[in-house]
């Protein structure tokens, strides 16, 4: 038996509508995504480690420095939330947090809730110990 002629364009264009359907989600999703993060950094230098470590480990270095502190009493700055601050925290508004902070900046893009600033200083100390 002979195909029928007008079955094989009818499949390529159903083929085609099928194709598009499975694509524009992803076009649209891409229309719509988070602005990659703002890394300003205030006080430009070598951090305490390779930026590479401190993308992927920077949460666990710093879990690890609150136990020290908290459970053995033992208080360094190498890791301390506190130094983090002091280098990162914005020129323009002496914060870490806000829409160009650039703690949040990171965590806004990744999805990741920052609970470290409900018992911590956002805000880097103001020269002369001037109170805000």
């Amino acid at each position: 038996m002979k195909r029928n002629a007008i079955g094989a364009p009818a499949r390529h264009i159903a083929r085609a509508i099928c194709l598009l359907a499975l694509l524009l989600p992803a076009v649209a999703f891409a229309a719509g995504r988070v602005p990659m993060p703002v890394v300003d950094i205030a006080k430009p230098g070598k951090c305490v480690e390779d930026t590479a470590i401190m993308r992927r480990e920077h949460s666990d270095l710093l879990k690890h420095q609150r136990d020290k502190t908290m459970h053995e009493g033992i208080r360094t700055r190498e890791h301390s939330l506190k130094e983090c601050v002091e280098c990162h925290a914005s020129a323009n508004t002496g914060s870490v947090l806000g829409e160009k902070g650039f703690c949040q900046s990171c965590h806004d893009y990744a999805s990741v809730r920052i609970d470290c600033f409900s018992c911590h200083a956002s805000k880097a100390k103001l020269a002369g110990g001037a109170k805000p």
